[in-house]
């Protein structure tokens, strides 16, 4: 069965790497170095017009992932945004305080998304039990959860995102995502298959993160 390959970008030039690389989905974001937030009209517009499918982020501010009511709205515009440039999808998440997730919250986001495919993002690796965001994910309406398994890269989160993959039971993918790269990824396909895989192949330079398309070429063939 084959593994897809989606890559998060936040630029214009990081669209054309990716499509140039051969990357099967973008996650658009702005400010990859905090994580991801929404990204800009730019980004979506030029994301539109690229040929391949494509989700959004929508994170209004960089830091945790409790939001209040007034946050809530600002992602909602930022949906509506996303859904005027005809993007596929997109990608959110939200913590309570107590550190579990904000099902209510989430529950308003996703009606207010209908229509569009949904990711449920590495919030997910913040809560103290991070399989537990399976139940929850099919239970909203995700069609995928973004994690690492609750640690630092997935690699090291593989055993969880093993477990993860049986209690999805066809029903929602799990996809692995950080310090996914080409000698990893083998790794982690090695007993388990995902449908799909996540990174950013992007390098250092001048204090930024820039998408590589080298390195998009190299994970695409290490998965094929």
């Amino acid at each position: 069965m084959k593994t897809n390959l989606e890559i998060c970008i936040d630029s214009c030039s990081g669209i054309d790497a990716a499509v140039e690389g051969g990357a099967d989905r973008i996650e658009l974001c702005s400010s990859l170095e905090y994580g991801g937030l929404t990204p800009t009209i730019e980004v979506l517009k030029h994301a539109s017009e690229c040929g391949i499918q494509a989700r959004s982020m929508i994170r209004p501010r960089k830091g945790d992932f409790v939001y209040s009511l007034e946050e809530l709205k600002k992602m909602q515009n930022d949906i509506d945004m996303v859904r005027s440039f005809n993007i596929e999808g997109v990608v959110f998440g939200a913590i309570l305080s107590n550190g579990s997730l904000d099902q209510d919250l989430l529950e308003e986001l996703i009606s207010y998304s209908d229509g569009l495919k949904k990711t449920l993002h590495r919030a997910v690796d913040t809560i103290p039990k991070t399989k537990d965001s399976v139940r929850i994910g099919i239970q909203l309406g995700f069609d995928t959860i973004l994690s690492s398994g609750g640690k630092n890269t997935a690699l090291e989160g593989l055993s969880v995102l093993s477990e993860m993959h049986k209690l999805a039971s066809g029903k929602i993918n799990i996809m692995p995502g950080s310090g996914v790269n080409s000698k990893s990824v083998k790794q982690i396909l090695k007993n388990c298959h995902f449908d799909w895989v996540h990174s950013s192949c992007s390098i250092e330079k001048n204090g930024h993160k820039l998408t590589d398309m080298k390195l998009i070429k190299g994970l695409k063939n290490a998965i094929n």
